[in-house]
């Protein structure tokens, strides 16, 4: 399966299993990333240049917006959906849309909500200009696991063999590794200096020589193949994609959610990544992962533009109405922002006292602007049903 022209190397493992006795087996290291990107077809060079236009035109708009991070949280909810889906974990999106972030009601939704926080850390710390790190990366993979049963073995690389995917022509008596798609490095040295050979790389200003599209795809592959944690690698490998946009100048708002159109894809984004590593085929890959983030910026645009309409189309409904306070306008906004939301949560981002704040959305429920999610859950949560629309019908293309 694995030619020569793989970029990287087998190396024998093995193991004792308690059951199935002793195992033998090979494992893949990936090459360190090269200084210059892989040889690249003219028409995937189109592509690529299709996935610039497209991402600079999601980031033009950005700019142009009062207040671009107001559409942050709508979105990466979004994304945590689509991206926990892929490994997974699944929700209704409607249903991680308004979940209570404070106590989500199931373990799913903690693992999914848990991305939010991860990905915030993620966008805090790069536009406070501090470099990605393999401890970095531990921080985030720590957070995303708190509250499930792999919290204990979390914020670290792992320490032991993992393997990814199982074969259609599986034995189910033999080993997991002899099923596996594909075995990724060895824990231990060759992983740690493959994960600093990667964070060195990303270091790195590669815009003379790499377009940073082309860039993101090579650290991408580099992080799944590496795969140096015990679980998490893939929602914190499509964060990487973002960070990476950002880190690079090409986005500065990272309201970029790329996991739909990979979750509609997962066979062949999968595919994609085991052909680099089992035949050297960059190029196929590439094309396929530039389209993935074209076609994901376009919809994000749309995505972006529609709940900007929305932003406008409700406070109209408050200035047509009799209420006059500004913060009736700040409670829309707040709306936008925050797909469910607390009578508490009104109170302290308006600064207003509970009673006002109550009284507030009662008014923005009498208009229609917004409505209550469970009226006899204990701690009432509300939204606007526009917004909420227009998060759940953006197809991933």
């Amino acid at each position: 399966m694995f030619l020569k022209s793989a970029p990287g190397r087998l190396v024998a493992i093995a193991g004792q299993d308690p059951l199935l006795g002793h195992w033998e087996h090979k494992a893949f290291i990936p090459d360190p990333l090269r200084d210059g990107g892989p040889d690249l077809s003219p028409r995937t060079q189109i592509v690529i240049a299709d996935a610039r236009a497209a991402l600079a035109a999601l980031d033009s708009t950005a700019r142009q917006l009062p207040n671009p991070t107001l559409l942050r949280l709508p979105t990466l909810r979004r994304e945590a959906q689509s991206t926990s889906a892929l490994e997974g974990t699944y929700a209704p999106l409607s249903e991680v849309l308004v979940a209570d972030d404070e106590e989500p009601p199931t373990a799913e939704l903690i693992e999914i909500l848990n991305y939010v926080v991860a990905a915030n850390h993620g966008f805090a710390w790069i536009a406070d200009g501090r470099p990605i790190t393999t401890s970095f990366l531990s921080d985030v993979q720590g957070i995303l696991m708190r509250g499930t049963p792999l919290a204990p073995v979390s914020g670290r690389l792992r320490d032991s063999q993992v393997v990814i995917g199982r074969r259609a022509d599986a034995d189910p008596r033999a080993h997991p590794v002899h099923n596996a798609r594909f075995v990724p490095s060895p824990d231990g040295i060759e992983l740690e200096s493959g994960m600093d050979a990667l964070v060195s790389w990303l270091r790195e200003d590669h815009r003379g020589q790499i377009d940073p599209v082309v860039a993101a795809a090579m650290s991408h592959y580099q992080f799944e193949t590496l795969h140096p944690f015990h679980d998490g690698n893939g929602r914190i490998g499509r964060l990487l994609i973002v960070l990476h946009l950002v880190t690079a100048g090409v986005l500065s708002e990272p309201t970029l959610t790329v996991s739909p159109w990979f979750e509609a894809r997962r066979g062949e984004y999968y595919d994609r990544l085991l052909a680099v590593s089992a035949t050297g085929d960059w190029d196929a890959y590439v094309a396929f992962f530039a389209e993935g983030l074209r076609q994901a910026a376009d919809s994000t645009h749309e995505e972006m533009l529609a709940l900007v309409a929305v932003q406008v189309e409700l406070k109209a409904m408050v200035r047509a109405s009799a209420l006059r306070a500004d913060s009736a306008h700040a409670l829309v906004d707040l709306a936008i922002a925050n797909p469910s939301f607390t009578v508490r949560k009104v109170a302290a981002d308006l600064a207003i006292s509970y009673g006002r704040a109550n009284k507030l959305v009662r008014q923005l429920c009498d208009l229609g602007v917004l409505e209550v999610v469970n009226a006899q859950a204990y701690k009432r949560r509300f939204y606007a049903p526009s917004v909420l629309k227009v998060l759940t019908s953006r197809s991933p293309g």
